[in-house]
């Protein structure tokens, strides 16, 4: 049985049920708020909400941020099986997880992923969704950013191509030309800084941007179509 793929939470080894205590506040937020953009993840999502550029470019798309710092692809499975998509219908989903299934081969994670990405998609129909693929690790070459670039290579051999998903490679820019990672963008070697954030997401900010107002044009075709537009216009 690959680990990566059977849905679980964490091992609570600190005993203070936060973990828990975050999913269930999550699972409330279904109910009281009608996202737009649903991110879910593991810290890399959570901590872009500490970044100015959240702030900026993401909270005017009306989002919601589901993401839990330490989170592996078992995680976030058994959070989209247990409430987390309920209520809601985002328009476009991001994901990116996948980093801290240590342990793991390239092999199982995409595994793990891919069955996070066929839940999202069963209960998410209406959504596109975003797969954001896994960022380098560590100051210099290694072994676990050895593992996540063979994971992005899997991922675009398997998944490029499926109906209103789309794999999106944020990496430019992050590792130098001698392999190295700066301090700036990751001051930890693996959380982006808020430099990092600006640096790598903007073509995520531009993706949602497209996608968002191709789905305003949708809406707006359909209504056309069945009379319910108070007049009609044109689209360009």
């Amino acid at each position: 049985m690959n680990p990566a793929t059977t849905p679980v939470p964490p091992e609570d080894v600190q005993g203070d049920g936060r973990w828990m205590s975050i999913h269930n506040r999550f699972v409330e937020e279904t109910t009281l708020w009608e996202p737009e953009v649903l991110f879910i993840g593991d810290s890399l999502i959570r901590n872009l909400t500490y970044s100015d550029m959240w702030k900026e470019v993401f909270v005017p798309m009306h989002p919601l941020n589901f993401g839990i710092g330490g989170d592996q692809t078992q995680h976030v499975l058994w959070r989209v099986l247990n409430g987390e998509l309920e209520h809601i219908k985002p328009k476009v989903v991001v994901l990116l997880v996948g980093t801290n299934n240590i342990g793991h081969s390239p092999e199982q994670i995409v595994e793990g992923i891919r069955e996070v990405v066929k839940v999202i998609q069963s209960k998410q129909p209406q959504a596109y969704l975003v797969l954001i693929a896994l960022l380098p690790r560590g100051q210099k070459p290694n072994p676990l950013r050895e593992r996540n670039d063979k994971v992005n290579l899997l991922l675009k051999e398997q998944m490029t191509g499926l109906d209103r998903l789309q794999i999106l490679d944020l990496n430019k820019g992050i590792v130098h030309a001698e392999g190295t990672i700066d301090a700036h963008d990751m001051d930890d070697y693996l959380h982006l800084t808020p430099q990092g954030y600006r640096k790598t997401f903007e073509p995520l900010h531009e993706l949602l941007t497209q996608l968002l107002s191709e789905g305003e044009v949708e809406e707006l075709e359909d209504d056309l179509s069945s009379g319910s537009a108070c007049a009609p216009l044109k689209i360009e």
